[in-house]
């Protein structure tokens, strides 16, 4: 089966799931992380968090304000403290 082919497959597969007549295989769902939560339990402010995270301030403000929510590896990062508050002092001192 080529590229074209699958690509096409899967697109008519979503469209079923869209229209109702089909269930997906499968549905993941991320957790949002709650930086400014995340943030306050370190006790460190906006500008270590941003240089600590390598981002820089004004998207921690749009984490925070939910504006815009992180993505990737920031998201995983960001999962990594919240379960591992320890992780960030590791991550800070690079």
């Amino acid at each position: 089966m080529s590229i074209f082919d699958e690509l096409q497959a899967s697109l008519k597969e979503a469209i079923k799931i869209n229209q109702g007549k089909s269930q997906p295989s499968r549905i993941t769902r991320h957790e949002v992380a709650d930086v400014k939560a995340i943030r306050a339990k370190l006790h460190v402010s906006q500008a270590e968090f941003a240089s600590a995270m390598g981002t820089s301030v004004d998207t921690i403000k749009s984490w925070e304000a939910k504006r815009r929510n992180p993505t990737g590896l920031a998201a995983k990062v960001l999962a990594t403290i919240q379960d591992n508050p320890a992780f960030y002092n590791e991550l800070a001192s690079h």
